[in-house]
């Protein structure tokens, strides 16, 4: 039995201005999140892109070729309704900061990442007056509870769109600081993917590219753009 698949009912996509945000409509109809409630985007850049993929559908409509509509979704139905809980998880990622972390050998690879990471750990002490400490080795290194609060209180001051850009940002890189980087338009999206794989792209100068491994990275790297691109849209709603 073949699976059910939603087929395309509308003739007519557009974008209405309303009270809050934009509203996608079909053929006159809201277009609502799978929890029903109103699919109300924070700007019209944000409305132009989910405007997109619905005007683009075919005969049947595909939710993996529509990423933004999908994060609006979730940004509406789940992260609104846990907006605290979503802001502490991502925040605590400041506590375990890959940028933190350096290798204690080889000494070329320790080098690459102090000319790196030391840069955007200025950054957020000159941006937030957060100075995380930096250690050799994976042992947990306990951060200082000051540095880490305005983090946290960067992090919660985001609307549920930047939150859920934000926890892709900050959960595939592996760092809170390249996430709020991203977001701060710090350096562009994809020097910072880049700076998050430093450990991996050394393996592979040292041992060979794997083949299922890069279309893992290339999965996570398109994930961690579309984020970067979901928070620009986001405004400051």
């Amino acid at each position: 039995m073949s699976e059910w698949k939603a087929k395309r009912f509308w003739r007519v996509t557009e974008i209405r201005a309303e009270a809050g945000g934009y509203g996608v409509y079909l053929d006159g109809r809201p277009v609502k999140t799978p929890a029903k409630a109103p699919l109300l985007l924070p700007t019209e850049g944000f409305a132009e892109a989910v405007h997109a993929e619905w005007d683009a559908v075919g005969e049947l409509i595909d939710p993996t070729r529509m990423p933004f509509t999908r994060t609006a979704n979730a940004a509406i139905d789940k992260v609104a309704h846990q907006k605290d809980e979503v802001a502490d998880m991502i925040a605590d990622y400041g506590g375990t900061d890959q940028l933190c972390y350096r290798a204690e050998a080889p000494e070329a690879l320790r080098a690459r990442q102090d000319a790196a990471w030391d840069p955007l750990l200025d950054w957020a002490e000159a941006t937030y007056g957060a100075r995380l400490a930096v250690t050799s080795g994976v042992m947990h290194l306990a951060q200082d509870a000051a540095a880490l609060a305005p983090l946290r209180r960067a992090v919660h001051a985001c609307n549920p769109f930047q939150l859920a850009a934000l926890h892709d940002l900050v959960s595939l890189s592996g760092s809170l600081v390249i996430g709020l980087a991203a977001a701060g338009g710090r350096q562009d999206p994809e020097t910072l993917w880049a700076l998050s794989r430093i450990d991996e792209t050394w393996q592979e100068e040292q041992w060979g590219e794997d083949e299922e491994a890069q279309a893992h990275a290339a999965l996570k790297r398109a994930a961690f753009l579309h984020a970067a691109e979901v928070w620009r849209l986001s405004g400051d709603h």
